[in-house]
């Protein structure tokens, strides 16, 4: 009996050091196309999830990645997903809550089996933020990058299979810009008003249907409405409620704004994202509001949440 209570201190210590079994969420689009949440929270960690990221599936690849805040690095090996089937990444801005694990992600370039090219997109800057090929250069550049050390992106050189080619969309344009085709998939963006910061949305048009992805907007650009049309599902932002203060409302689109656009735009399905801490609580009573305008279905996304494309 003294011996077994001698060893129980290090039994619990073994079992506090060994390492937890990964687990990894059911594949999503095994067959066709789908839209899965990496994460579905906001900057703010009240909401217990990961940041900003999604990922479209097709016939079971993850093709295309449309922003990657903190916690999708994680979530995005829980999907499943491979980096050597990603064809496409676009970045809707340089809040850390859409592009923080960006390297993070890209890092896996070391471990292909062969070369493979990333089109990399992302907004137009300003003064307060950059341009998507500034930020790379930034985060990548050669000699000079916070991560130097993986200067081979761009190139697929130096160890790194992944060659990185990255590209700006002026958020400017009234029009959209067309930023990537193939497989019968075209990938179209348009700047949208997120406050100062300079944002794009992503319209993404499959032989199955068609998935909009807007990120942080207030929902004041006009031509949104047109971009956003006839969309199978559209992703918008749920961050805040209609009673936010007046710089809440710069930066982010209310409810009743939300009911609004999607109303007008007229999707298949409504889907909402980056809940953050009281938006969650108030959750219900805002998709209540949003129904007073918009009368199709409406889902609260979570982080791993799969929406098959169903045409």
């Amino acid at each position: 009996m003294k011996k077994l209570l001698r060893l129980l201190p290090m039994a619990a210590a073994l079992a506090i050091c060994s390492p937890v079994q990964a687990q990894q969420a059911p594949q999503c689009g095994t067959n066709g196309i789908a839209l899965q949440l990496l994460g579905s929270g906001g900057p703010i960690s009240d909401d217990a999830r990961a940041s900003s990221g999604a990922i479209i599936w097709i016939n079971g690849k993850a093709r295309i990645l449309i922003d990657a805040g903190g916690g999708t690095y994680l979530r995005y090996g829980q999907s499943g997903a491979r980096l050597e089937d990603l064809d496409f990444i676009g970045i809707s801005h340089f809040h850390t809550d859409h592009s923080a694990d960006l390297p993070a992600i890209l890092k896996g370039g070391y471990f292909l089996a062969k070369s493979h090219p990333v089109q990399l997109v992302g907004p137009t800057g300003n003064a307060n933020f950059p341009s998507m090929t500034a930020f790379f250069q930034r985060e990548f550049g050669k000699g000079k990058g916070s991560f130097a050390y993986l200067s081979g992106l761009s190139s697929a050189s130096e160890g790194l299979k992944l060659a990185v080619h990255s590209a700006d969309v002026d958020v400017r344009k009234t029009a959209p810009t067309v930023v990537w085709r193939g497989d019968g998939v075209t990938i179209s963006a348009l700047g949208i008003p997120h406050g100062d910061v300079p944002a794009l949305a992503f319209r993404i048009e499959t032989p199955k249907g068609v998935i909009i992805l807007s990120a942080d907007q207030n929902g004041s650009r006009k031509e949104f409405i047109d971009f956003a049309r006839g969309a199978d599902i559209l992703m918008m932002p749920a961050a805040i409620d209609d009673d936010a203060d007046e710089e809440s409302r710069f930066l982010h689109a209310t409810p009743t704004v939300v009911g609004k656009i999607a109303a007008a735009t007229g999707p298949k399905m409504l889907l909402l994202d980056h809940f953050m801490g009281r938006s969650l609580r108030d959750k219900d009573h805002n998709i209540q509001i949003i129904h007073g305008f918009y009368h199709g279905p409406v889902n609260a996304g979570r982080d791993l949440s799969c929406f098959p494309l169903s045409h």
